[in-house]
């Protein structure tokens, strides 16, 4: 099996195996919890029922209702400025569920427009990862530089753990801003914009959902857009230079490999088709005995240098040649006869 398919399966498995160990850890520390909520949730409406006289169906409608109204709690969502927040949640593919078209038209629309606004969103994203990796290089070679390092070029290292700085200054102020503006506590925050930054969007945490912000505050809305954008490029940028560490290293083998394969074999033979070759020495055909003809079935290879060496010794008078490692004689074809009659190619590689 070629090395690059032996990856690709060890990839696999360590993804699945990756998957299951989650899965249980996420079992063994949300389910006991899940199981606690349900039936404490269970026994407040059983109680709600009981003290209010109301039937199955009313509790129902109840539910409906308070669903149906959780969007609307934070103002209009979709005027101009919850829109265009709603617009780049689809192209930076977050995802929230906050808000979500209800007509036909709104559905076929976001459609259409997350097909163009994703790849021009995945570009320009990149080329301002790309842009910001440049910039970080220059900062850090005339670092090295001041500091009189011998080798003043930044090399991938440098930029991952600038691009990994960068975004972790990036994560920790969004959360402490978010913190005061949303009321929640700063590890909800940090989760928030690790969640959003990372493009997850579970939803369980949307910025701009209290007290009207999205009519009511335009500077902490720019503020949440230019948080998302910029965001997103400086983690594009962190993850396009892990992606970019991860080809060459894959790149670096495969032409260490295919030097140690030249190295290793300078000539070989095709045999109808197949290349045969054993240490870089040109095989010999040889026919078993037993053999009357030179056919498929009967030709196989030895690694003796019968084949116009000096290391066999010829029997005079005949097509044998004397195995240099043993005794034995063994039928000695010259390369005409073996281009001829098998044929053998030589190639050089």
């Amino acid at each position: 099996m070629k090395r690059q398919n032996v990856r690709t399966l060890a990839l696999v498995v360590c993804t699945f195996t990756y998957l299951l160990v989650g899965a249980a850890v996420f079992d063994a520390l949300e389910s006991n919890t899940e199981r606690k909520r349900w039936d404490f949730l269970s026994e407040v409406r059983r109680n709600m029922m009981r003290k209010y006289n109301i039937s199955w169906e009313d509790y129902r409608m109840v539910e409906v209702v308070i669903t149906e109204n959780k969007p609307h709690k934070a103002g209009p969502q979709w005027k101009f400025t919850g829109a265009f927040y709603f617009a780049t949640v689809v192209l930076a593919m977050i995802g929230y569920g906050h808000s979500t078209p209800v007509t036909k038209a709104g559905k076929a629309f976001c459609m259409g427009y997350a097909m163009i606004g994703i790849p021009l969103g995945l570009i320009m994203f990149q080329s301002i990862g790309e842009r910001l990796n440049k910039f970080a290089s220059v900062v850090i070679r005339r670092i090295k530089t001041y500091l009189k390092c011998q080798r003043p070029e930044a090399t991938e290292m440098n930029l991952m753990l600038a691009t990994g700085l960068l975004s972790s200054i990036i994560i920790t102020t969004g959360a402490a801003v978010f913190s005061r503006y949303e009321g929640w506590s700063y590890f909800d925050s940090f989760y928030y914009c690790f969640v959003t930054l990372t493009t997850i969007g579970f939803g369980d945490y949307v910025a701009l959902q209290n007290d009207q912000a999205l009519s009511k505050k335009p500077g902490y809305v720019a503020l949440s857009l230019v948080f998302i954008l910029f965001g997103l490029a400086v983690v594009a940028a962190s993850i396009n230079l892990l992606v970019l560490r991860f080809m060459t290293m894959q790149q670096t083998e495969e032409i260490r490999r295919d030097d140690e394969l030249q190295s290793a074999s300078h000539h070989v033979l095709t045999l109808d088709g197949e290349v045969v070759a054993v240490n870089g020495k040109i095989l010999a055909g040889h026919v078993p005995s037993g053999c009357n003809d030179v056919d498929d079935d009967c030709v196989s290879v030895c690694s003796c240098t019968c084949l116009g060496t000096n290391n066999s010794e010829l029997l005079q008078g005949s097509n044998e040649c004397r195995h240099p490692c043993g005794s034995g004689s063994y039928r000695c074809y010259q390369p005409h006869s073996i281009a001829t009659s098998l044929h053998v190619k030589r190639a050089s590689v």
